[in-house]
């Protein structure tokens, strides 16, 4: 023996058992001497000796077997020693298949220890006597220790059988012997044990098995060369009816069912094994290695039906270019995954069919937006109708763009959201900070992020960092949730995941009232299925060069996340979200839920509703005319007053502003020289500069504070103008045989006219506010400087180097 087996601490005390309890067997055919003390006692020592110096190895490597929620087989995979050898389990032993098995090999298997000493009697008797092998005396136990090591067939072998016999009877319990043996049942060919032939050659579990084809199962292993399933049928209903009728003969099984099965045609045939789920599967065997059964969360209706929808949505779109699609299905509730595709073919040597699209790290594209609103809301900073401005804006040289390349000058966080809007993105995430995105990401489990932390800044939010569709499935099953994020569970387990609260509910709830809106670029302009629109929450994601098409969508029963896209790599034109991935979004919701209660989220208790100025989204201030209504998160949303307008003294025809300095004191005093005689308090637009160039540079009419008043002796300390480019403390490089012209620009206040730029403290040209201006520059140090009209600077400096 090379491999040897834990023996237990308890060994002594339960081979006593045994003895005990067979003790009758060994009276009845021996007799009761007077030294059966002694016997039993010697006998115990010996086999105790016996089995520590050659222990008996029953660890079988078995075929590794996939069930889905109900039990049903999904997926089956060849042993370590290629070979089809499933396993039984005690539940799956019926009745009827227990009585057939024991009837024709050992029927007294639950009465004898091990060896039947009356069968050794009779077959030694009548093999002496007709000089030939007429009879055997092999019980269950015997041919199960053959089984786990074959020996030729002589008397010596014979002899190690009925000792491991008993060594097997003393370490198993009947029901497990006999379990062990229909797992080791040799069928021919690689395939072994009762529950795999049930599955190649009659498609079906043990435990639907009729009598006729139990009966034909027990006598295969006996000439499995002569009666071969699917060619040597008619012999086979022969021989078997034989042993129906031995059946009969014992009254083992009532006439009525014996006359059944002795009618019943044969149809079994080679089947393949049983491969659905295969990227799911795979997964839970390499998790699983030494796991003969694994018993997934899979649906095997929403699986199958996720399967077809895939592989005809990818049909349809190949021809332009796109060859896979990966999807998951996730019970709220639980988080168990329901359906688990991991690409639309797994056989597709084409674009990488056995690839797990699943688990493939992708770029998100715009997917993580709604996280980052979550986390914008939860910090008091923005509410869904506050403003932010969608404008050409400059991070520190990072300039992000729109999907569209246009823009839309101030829009509602709940209307940028639901745009998917870039610029006002990125403006949330450089005041929250990149850090605190990523820490919340870590948080919920992306483990890419968490690798590429060190080098993710501001483009994150726009699909600048890695991430799976498992994990976009998680953090959107947290939003269906109340924030709650768990882990997605693929193997049946008896206690929910544990969850971490990941964002308010109140704030999650703002994510999702604003992700439920249809009215939104994102909803695909060619739907087949427009008729129904399934009442979800959904976002989507175009990663750069249009190489990750997403759409993840939940309610209250289901999340599903839709990647779509090409597993090389190779980017399409027509890819998009929009277009590509959320159209199988809606037909799975329409498949899976589509006659699924109405019933949607409700605010949570935290969540209240105020008045606020639409102009701004704060709270009504002395100028706000009109009002409307936003939900606030009570204790933390920002109560501002509104400052959309600020008051602007002007002379009598507004063609001059003036400032404090500007005013009389009183009433009919003296003016003093600049003071402006008569003024009229008007109100105008607070804009923000960036806003402001904006619409100068679009040529946007809006309302302007008139230039300030010439004759003032006073300059306003503050709107200075601000440079936006090039960047305080950047390199840039150039050729130095022919340099190239750089773009300098600046934001000024409504009030300014004029601007003058200056390079090293010398004048290089006067400008208006919104003109490009462009310098060349060669190698060397630089102090750029603006000044608007009023006497207002700022300076940056840059060193320009030669490629």
């Amino acid at each position: 023996m090379t491999q040897m087996v834990k023996i237990s601490a308890d060994f002594f005390s339960h081979a006593s058992e045994k003895i005990r309890v067979n003790h009758k067997h060994l009276r009845h055919l021996w007799g009761r001497p007077r030294g059966s003390i002694a016997f039993v006692v010697g006998l115990i020592v010996f086999l105790f000796i016996l089995d520590r110096a050659f222990p008996l190895n029953t660890n079988v490597p078995y075929s590794s077997v996939v069930l889905a929620a109900d039990s049903t087989m999904l997926h089956a995979f060849l042993s370590r020693d290629d070979k089809w050898r499933l396993y039984t389990e005690l539940r799956e032993i019926t009745p009827d298949l227990r009585r057939a098995i024991l009837q024709k090999e050992d029927r007294y298997f639950y009465d004898h220890p091990g060896i039947n000493p009356v069968a050794l009697i009779r077959a030694a008797v009548r093999n002496s006597t007709t000089g030939r092998r007429t009879s055997g005396a092999s019980t269950i136990t015997m041919q199960t220790v053959r089984l786990l090591e074959p020996r030729p067939r002589t008397y010596a072998s014979k002899a190690i059988e009925f000792v491991r016999a008993l060594q097997l009877e003393m370490h198993c319990s009947k029901d497990e012997i006999l379990q062990l043996y229909l797992n080791l049942i040799p069928y021919g060919s690689n395939i072994e044990g009762l529950k795999s032939a049930s599955w190649l050659y009659f498609g079906k579990p043990l435990t639907l098995l009729s009598l006729a084809e139990i009966t034909t199962l027990t006598i295969i292993p006996n000439r499995p060369s002569s009666l071969r399933l699917g060619q040597n049928n008619a012999y086979i209903v022969q021989e078997r009816n034989r042993f129906l009728e031995r059946y009969r003969t014992r009254h083992a099984f009532s006439n009525a069912t014996i006359d059944d099965a002795i009618a019943e045609p044969l149809t079994a045939r080679r089947r393949a094994a049983p491969a659905l789920a295969p990227h799911a599967s795979r997964r839970l065997r390499a998790e699983n290695p030494d796991a003969p059964v694994i018993y997934s969360t899979l649906n095997p209706a929403t699986q199958v039906a996720a399967e077809q929808l895939v592989s005809n949505y990818v049909n349809r779109v190949r021809a332009i270019g796109i060859q896979n699609a990966a999807v998951v299905v996730v019970d709220n509730q639980t988080l168990n995954i329901l359906a688990y595709i991991g690409s639309a073919n797994f056989g597709d040597v084409q674009d990488g069919g056995q690839v797990d699209g699943v688990r493939a790290v992708r770029s998100p594209g715009s997917a993580l937006k709604p996280l980052l609103y979550g986390l914008a809301f939860d910090a008091g900073i923005i509410t869904p109708k506050s403003r932010l401005n969608d404008v050409p804006t400059n991070f520190g040289g990072y300039e992000p763009e729109n999907y569209d390349r246009q823009f839309n000058g101030p829009v509602s966080a709940e209307f940028a959201l639901a745009n998917s809007l870039n610029i006002p993105a990125v403006k949330l995430l450089h005041e929250i900070g990149p850090s605190a995105l990523v820490s919340v990401l870590e948080k919920a489990g992306f483990a890419t992020v968490k690798k590429q932390k060190k080098a993710l800044g501001l483009s994150m939010v726009l699909g600048g960092c890695g991430v799976t569709l498992n994990e976009m499935t998680r953090l959107y099953a947290g939003f269906a949730n109340g924030g709650k994020i768990g882990e997605l569970t693929l193997v049946q387990k008896p206690d929910l995941p544990a969850t971490t609260q990941l964002l308010s509910p109140e704030a999650t709830f703002l994510v999702t009232n604003t992700l439920r809106q249809l009215v939104r670029p994102d909803l695909p302009n060619n739907f087949d299925n427009s008729y129904h629109l399934p009442r979800i929450a959904w976002k989507t994601g175009t990663s750069y060069g249009r190489r990750d098409a997403w759409s993840i969508g939940y309610n209250q029963r289901f999340t599903i996340g839709v990647w779509v896209g090409n597993f090389s790599g190779v980017g399409v034109p027509a890819l998009s979200g929009a277009n590509t991935a959320t159209p199988l979004l809606f037909q799975l919701f329409n498949t899976l839920d589509y006659n699924a209660p109405n019933a949607w989220f409700r605010p949570p208790a935290g969540l209240a509703k105020r008045q606020i100025c639409p102009e701004s989204g704060d709270v009504p201030g002395e100028f706000c005319t009109g009002q409307a209504v936003d939900y606030q998160i009570m204790g933390v949303s920002a109560a501002r007053r509104c400052q959309h307008r600020k008051v602007v003294f002007t002379n009598a025809a507004a063609t001059l502003s003036y400032c404090p300095h500007c005013l009389p004191t009183a009433t009919g005093t003296a003016l003093k020289p600049g003071q402006a005689p008569n003024p009229v308090r008007r109100t105008y637009p607070n804009l923000a500069p960036e806003l402001i160039a904006y619409y100068e540079t679009q040529r946007i009419p809006y309302e302007k504070i008139p230039p300030h008043n010439p004759a003032c002796e006073q300059i306003p300390a503050t709107g200075g103008p601000l440079i936006i480019s090039p960047n305080s403390g950047s390199a840039y490089f150039v050729d130095a045989r022919q340099p190239a012209a750089l773009q300098v620009a600046c934001q000024v206040g409504n009030d300014v006219q004029a601007v003058y730029w200056y390079l090293n403290n010398r004048l290089y040209r006067k400008a208006k506010p919104a003109e490009a201006v462009f310098v060349t520059l060669r190698p060397g140090r630089y102090k750029i400087s603006c000044a608007d009209d009023r006497g207002r600077s700022s300076d940056v400096v840059i060193t320009v180097l030669a490629l």
